[in-house]
């Protein structure tokens, strides 16, 4: 649209400095004359003027003028709250109305921004964030071209600007505590949903970021429910870990203390679940997750080598070296037959402390090795008995054979002989072979993409291998002509692995190239220690990027598909891919934050996006209460528009009001752009000659008379 600029314009002969001076020295001689009562004062004052406007030169200057649109912006919020209900069929309703209503001012451009429901909007668990999208929408617009802004939304905005204290009256309204101000506009809001929505959730107080394995952590929740007045109790079931579900009773609007216990290390996820209540908005905010990282305090493990040899170091060494672990390490040098006659006070060596460890403290160990240990009658048959039940209960015992074991002296032939997974056929063989990792072994997390195993493993010799027959359990290393070499079991609720050779020290020292020594063991604990990272039948989901990479591990090469559900309780089933080792993935991206459970039929994981709390979620009733302080500073105001489309959309002048009780408005800027200037003289030449003789003329007659 183009219109035309009229103004006045200057552009003096002289500078400013003389036309004042000489305007000042003609007004005071004209003053004198007036004050003499000579004639013709008014004549010569009119030639005086002419002149001086004469040197002062104005000119009408007629500006060619193309006004450009103000830009009003609608910040639509998608988020994951405004699926709730009727909200957004209210949200389109009113936007549709809005958009119509701006098309009839052409003056006007109307941009609408959406915001909420990408995966970057609830990065960081930051929440609705409608102002920093406004901010956005504005980055190129100047501040005389804005016209206002309108928010559809419930009201829960988790990024509204605080303004700063002992402003409004007298000051600066939309000053903010931050720095800066207000957009220069007025901000409307359109709230979603109804008036006194009435919902329950649940929030978590306190709870740790780690505890301790074997130890209860104190987790602190609260049931907010705005529909009970007298701490009604409400149900809620407990889930630790995708297990079975455990019931309590927890008062309403009330702090209440969970104790946890922490079984493993890693993460445990505790899944808590609130009854919907009689009058509930959204089951939505009724789960809340904890997650606790169990570590433990110190890895306590028994090592009882039967006889000194080469390799006894190597099991030492490598348990020394971890600062995580309290090693407790035996070596029988003197067994009980040996009768030397040396007095008892002048022996170095200590007596076995049988009763104290296996009996007052056995429980207290994580992990219990057997290093080329033999029957010699040191431990009695009752506390073998003893570390066999101590298995069965969660314990875990590794059994490094030597060449002791295929003959009458075998550990075989006690009562831990019922749990070992492999028995002895009295055979040893004394000849070069390489350990190989079994089909199973290449699947299983001990031993799978084990450095420099591939096709043909690239690792050094051994020399040893005790023959064994598989009872139960599985076999992950093979040695000669395949014979078991490395065998796995669970027994009860603990773990026991064998090894049948004690050659594995020859990789450490670096014989004949070696092998990854340190890393096979420090799996192998680690799983009979029950590692949730070394589960052989384990589920996994984790957020990278944008989206949920699920990682299921089996030792069954089956192909396995997966159930996804989000937040919301929607349901897809996703086929994985074989990844290798025993890895089946897939990459999954998500469009809301929030918790989802990932299952298989056996197993659950569990991955949050955004936050395992998202505050999207923390409170779903609609509200003005949030967004007042901003709508009343910058002139805009606040709809309800759960019965209708909203209000109407007008256009007023600045200083205008901006707002009213069914109608709200943008600002009328009327900003423009100069495309070009046509200057006019006011004081043509002929006009002031005849102007200042004229006036000279009639000031001489006046006086001649």
């Amino acid at each position: 649209m183009i219109e035309n600029g009229f103004t006045v314009a200057f552009a003096p002969l002289v500078p400013w400095l003389v036309l004042i001076v000489l305007g000042a020295l003609t007004l005071a001689a004209l003053a004198f004359t007036a004050l003499r009562r000579a004639h013709g004062v008014a004549w010569r004052l009119l030639a005086a003027a002419a002149l001086w406007l004469t040197l002062a030169n104005p000119a009408l200057v007629n500006e060619k003028r193309e006004l450009r649109k103000d830009v009003g912006v609608v910040i639509v919020d998608e988020s994951a709250s405004q699926t709730i209900g009727k909200r957004k069929a209210q949200t389109e309703a009113a936007l549709a109305r809005l958009v119509e209503q701006a098309k009839q001012n052409p003056d006007l451009e109307l941009r609408v921004v959406r915001t909420g429901a990408d995966a970057e909007s609830f990065d960081g668990d930051g929440g609705t964030r409608l102002f920093q999208a406004l901010d956005r929408a504005l980055s190129d617009v100047p501040r005389r071209r804005f016209a206002g802004a309108i928010l559809i939304t419930d009201g829960q905005v988790h990024d509204v600007p605080k303004l700063a204290q002992g402003e409004g009256s007298g000051g600066d309204a939309t000053k903010l505590a931050t720095g800066g101000t207000l957009p220069p506009g007025p901000i409307h809001a359109l709230i979603t949903g109804a008036q006194g929505e009435v919902d329950r959730r649940i929030v978590v107080v306190r709870a740790p970021t780690f505890g301790l394995v074997d130890k209860p952590v104190t987790v602190t929740i609260r049931i907010e429910d705005s529909d009970s007045r007298n701490n009604d109790p409400v149900a809620v079931t407990m889930r630790r870990d995708g297990g079975a579900e455990q019931p309590l009773m927890v008062p309403a609007n009330r702090d209440f203390q969970l104790d946890v216990p922490i079984q493993h290390g890693g993460q445990t996820i505790i899944e808590l679940a609130a009854a919907p209540g009689p009058r509930e908005l959204t089951t939505i905010n009724n789960n809340a997750v904890v997650a606790i990282n169990g570590i433990r305090d110190r890895l306590r493990v028994l090592l009882i080598s039967g006889e000194p040899h080469a390799g006894e170091r190597t099991w030492r060494n490598l348990l020394k070296s971890d600062p995580s672990v309290d090693l407790v390490h035996f070596t029988i040098l003197r067994p009980p037959e040996k009768q030397d006659g040396t007095p008892i006070n002048e022996l170095s060596l200590i007596a076995f402390p049988i009763r104290e460890l296996f009996e007052v403290k056995l429980h207290d160990f994580d992990l219990i090795i057997f290093d080329r240990y033999k029957r010699r009658n040191i431990l009695p048959r009752i506390y073998i008995q003893a570390i066999a039940k101590y298995v069965e209960d969660g314990g875990a015992v590794l059994e490094a054979a030597g060449p002791s074991f295929a003959s009458p002296l075998s550990l075989f032939n006690s009562p831990l002989g019922e749990l070992l997974p492999g028995e002895p056929t009295g055979k040893v063989y004394e000849q070069p072979f390489k350990a190989q990792p079994t089909d199973v072994g290449k699947r299983h997390p001990v031993t799978a993409d084990l450095g420099g195993s591939g096709s043909s493993p690239s690792w050094g010799r051994w020399f040893r291998h005790i023959e064994v027959t598989r009872r139960h359990g599985e076999v992950v290393l093979s040695g000669v002509d395949n014979q078991p070499l490395l065998l796995l079991d669970r027994v009860g609720q603990g773990r026991i692995a064998q090894l049948v050779s004690d050659h594995i020290w020859l990789w450490s020292r670096g014989y004949d190239g070696g092998g990854p020594q340190a890393e096979l063991l420090r799996r192998l604990a680690h799983w009979l220690m029950k590692e949730p990272a070394l589960e052989e039948e384990d589920l996994r989901a984790e957020t990278k990027g944008g989206r949920i990479e699920v990682t299921r591990r089996s030792l069954k090469p089956d192909p396995a598909s997966v159930k996804i559900t989000d937040p919301l309780g929607e349901a897809k089933t996703i086929e994985l891919g074989d990844a290798g080792a025993g890895r089946q993935t897939a990459r999954v991206p998500f469009n809301r934050p929030g918790l989802y459970r990932i299952e298989d039929g056996q197993h659950t994981a569990l991955a949050a996006v955004g936050s395992v709390n998202p505050k999207e979620f923390a409170d779903v009733r609609a509200t003005t209460q949030l967004l007042a302080p901003i709508a009343n500073a910058s002139g805009g105001g606040l709809y309800w528009i759960g019965n209708g489309a909203g209000p109407e959309l007008r256009r007023v002048r600045e200083e205008r009001a901006t707002h009213g009780r069914e109608w709200l408005a943008l600002i009328q800027r009327r900003d423009y752009d100069v495309t070009g200037v046509e200057q006019i003289p006011l004081l043509p030449a002929a006009l002031v000659l005849m102007l200042a003789v004229g006036g000279l003329m009639l000031a001489w007659r006046r006086e001649g008379r």
